[in-house]
């Protein structure tokens, strides 16, 4: 694959959340991932925990092995049972705009783009899982942090300072430029 095709391919991975309320009308980008069914959540982190207390500070395989651990839980055909399909996760790591409109407005879209014609839209609300604001442990929080940590270099103390969005989808609509595209809003449930 060249640089440009994993360049390209790494936007199915960082879509722009649509928010309003306080924080004005805004657009963001954010890292998302599926999310296991609540019934793996727990499993999935204890292995993601091991995985991150294997990083020595000097860690050159650190990701290779991260990455095999998400594909293990994730990616390959074999965990697709495992998978809840109709939420994503996200981290909040700015506070700013989203922050300010989610606290107050949880209606959401993510927007994905691949350029030059794919573009799906998903549409549905946020919830904020957040141990700062709520004073117990809050398991998607821990989740998705774990689950940023496994590829990118883990810091478990900036933990608290990030919460989690779990964003549910409600409709899917087809924003390729493409004749089935253009708009048009597709089963969801498939």
């Amino acid at each position: 694959m060249s640089r440009e095709q994993v360049f390209l391919s790494f936007c199915s991975h960082n879509p722009a959340f649509i928010s309003h309320g306080p924080g004005g009308l805004n657009g963001s980008i954010k890292g998302v991932g599926f999310l296991p069914k609540p019934e793996y959540l727990e499993e999935t982190l204890d292995a993601y925990m091991q995985h991150i207390k294997s990083y020595d500070g000097d860690d050159e395989a650190y990701s290779k092995r991260g990455l095999a651990l998400l594909v293990k839980h994730l990616y390959r055909p074999e965990a697709h049972d495992r998978i809840d399909f109709t939420r994503l996760g996200s981290l909040e790591m700015a506070k700013k705009h989203s922050w300010d409109n989610y606290r107050v407005n949880p209606e959401a879209t993510l927007i994905y783009y691949q350029p030059p014609v794919i573009s799906y839209e998903l549409r549905g609300t946020i919830e904020i899982f957040d141990e700062a604001a709520s004073g117990r442990r809050e398991l998607y929080q821990q989740f998705i942090n774990a689950q940023h940590d496994v590829y990118h270099r883990p810091d478990m103390s900036r933990w608290i300072r990030y919460p989690a969005y779990v964003f549910t989808i409600e409709e899917v609509w087809d924003n390729c430029a493409s004749k089935d595209g253009f708009g048009s809003k597709m089963q969801y449930p498939f």
